[in-house]
């Protein structure tokens, strides 16, 4: 599984700690240092069904710097992927990447729900 953290996060702490309580290996990414390409946020939006929206971090200074708010509307997917590429900041964390399915944000209930997935068992 890829986990795709920024490590000063609460929630990021919080969803790590879980996984490791749990046993689950997982390869961690910092979301600042290697930000997501636009192809691998395409792919893991198709995956995961969610509105391309519940990407970005809304709540984070960036998003609300380039008053995105008011200007993601206006943009095209490829535009959308583009930008979210271009600053991991932007992206909503955590990320929890694995064969079967792709969660963003952590959400406990909805991990534990995919921990019955043949991807979140323990190695």
């Amino acid at each position: 599984m890829l986990f795709v953290e920024y490590p000063k996060c609460s929630t990021c702490q919080r969803a790590r700690k879980w996984l490791e309580a749990r046993g689950l290996s997982f390869e961690a990414r910092h979301i600042k240092d290697a930000p997501p390409t636009a192809a691998e946020l395409k792919s893991w939006h198709e995956r995961s069904s969610l509105p391309l929206k519940k990407f970005f971090n809304t709540s984070g200074l960036k998003y609300k710097e380039l008053e995105l708010k008011d200007k993601l509307p206006q943009m095209s997917e490829q535009e959308q992927f583009a930008l979210l590429a271009s600053d991991g900041m932007l992206v909503k964390r955590p990320i929890l990447v694995g064969n079967d399915f792709v969660l963003v944000g952590f959400r406990e209930a909805e991990w534990a729900e995919a921990a019955g997935l043949s991807g979140l068992q323990p190695e």
